[in-house]
């Protein structure tokens, strides 16, 4: 179980670079991606193989960065379940809907795996301080991996993100600071002072590794349906990253000739926040920065993705779209899920399932069309109604009407 692991290069130009030494973007000042030689990954390991390996995210060593086992830093990162929602399906008149629910990781997110993989990386090339921005589950996802490692961490977040997530953030040992801005105003604050704070920005795309965790969902995903996907994929798109490694995923597994075909990828955003929506409508190369930046997914309340080229080549590349759903429907698909299926999604993951609806509705995606939902974090993060129905132990009760 060795990385095959050959070069890193950057995500815009191809241009090689090195290996074994650190990196936030390329000279140029992109994000870089990491290559493998895939034939003798093909070569290393077999389908039958994989079978006997634990179900864990760092099952596929040979397509993973990490070149030393005792480098990786974990805290349990199991597969995640495929949830189908065959009463909503049967309601819409559609085909099969599955929920990848990553909830399950171990921090509740899949911010899990994008950091426990760029955690290890930076413990592997001896980082001792690191310093993210954060919506709120990356940054709490960092404080645990770092802590983990013995890394110091510091993560700044905008004012208004959810409580629990600051609150887990510094129980798991980062330094935690509220900024009066959104995600790109903690960024700046990241990126201007890492000189001078001696650490090293993990923000979003500014390191090669964050793609390699989040490419195990697509990596899963495809050896859960048994080396097949699903037709279209809905992702909550932010910085974009899961997008861009889901996509890379499938590239390297067709290169090896273990998938036949490559979904569809549907980048979903909020109108409060979609500037990917409008630059794939208007058929520009990169997005330009969402100004006034405001929605309930605070998730993928990202007004300026450093990735935005990547993520839309792999939106196009795969025959897919990009998608805006405003705040009431992101709310009543979460309502809908909860109460139809028993499935509590965040904001994010219900923003899937209401672009779903929607694409559905106006044609672009057909009713026989079997599609996935991302749920990237627990519901149980997020505030909920209060329950405010009664009962009066000391009054009749009207047992009918309960």
């Amino acid at each position: 179980m060795r990385s095959q692991i050959t070069h890193l290069e950057c995500g815009m130009t191809g241009e090689k670079l090195t290996m074994g030494t650190l990196h936030n973007l390329s000279p140029k000042g992109y994000p870089i991606v990491v290559r493998y030689d895939l034939e003798a990954a093909k070569k290393a390991v077999t389908k039958d193989a994989l079978k006997d390996r634990p179900q864990d995210m760092w099952r596929f060593r040979e397509l993973l960065p990490v070149r030393e086992s005792h480098n990786i830093v974990t805290l349990g990162e199991m597969w995640t379940p495929l949830v189908p929602l065959p009463t909503l399906a049967k309601r819409l008149g559609g085909g099969e809907i599955l929920v990848k629910d990553e909830g399950r990781l171990p921090t509740g997110s899949f911010k899990t795996r994008g950091l426990a993989m760029a955690v290890s990386m930076a413990k592997e090339l001896g980082v001792k301080k690191i310093a993210m921005p954060t919506n709120g589950n990356a940054g709490a996802a960092l404080a645990a991996y770092a802590t983990r490692a013995g890394i110091e961490s510091i993560v700044l977040c905008p004012d208004d993100t959810p409580v629990v997530n600051m609150a887990e953030t510094e129980l798991q040992g980062a330094r935690l600071y509220r900024v009066n801005g959104l995600i790109n105003d903690c960024g700046k604050i990241v990126g201007t002072g890492k000189a001078e704070g001696g650490w090293f920005d993990f923000s979003t795309l500014k390191e090669p590794y964050r793609i390699e965790g989040k490419k195990t969902m697509g990596l899963e995903l495809a050896e859960q349906l048994g080396w097949d996907v699903p037709d279209v994929i809905l992702y909550p798109t932010g910085g974009g990253t899961g997008l861009i490694g889901m996509w890379k995923a499938f590239n390297e597994l067709e290169a090896m000739g273990w998938l036949k075909r490559k979904p569809r990828m549907v980048a979903v955003q909020a109108t409060g926040c979609m500037p990917i929506v409008k630059a794939y409508e208007s058929n520009a190369r990169h997005a330009e920065l969402f100004q006034n930046a405001r929605t309930v997914a605070a998730g993928i309340r990202v007004p300026v993705a450093i990735g935005d080229f990547l993520i839309l080549d792999a939106v196009r590349d795969s025959g897919g779209f990009a998608i805006a759903v405003d705040d009431d429907a992101i709310e009543k698909a979460r309502v809908e899920v909860g109460k139809t299926e028993g499935l509590l999604l965040c904001p994010e993951g219900a923003a899937t399932y209401a672009g779903y609806v929607k694409a559905l509705g106006d044609g672009r995606i057909r009713k026989d069309e079997r599609v996935m939902l991302f749920n990237c974090a627990t519901g149980l993060k997020y505030p909920m109604p209060e329950p405010t129905t009664r009962l009066n132990k000391d009054a009749p009760i009207d047992y009918a009407r309960l």
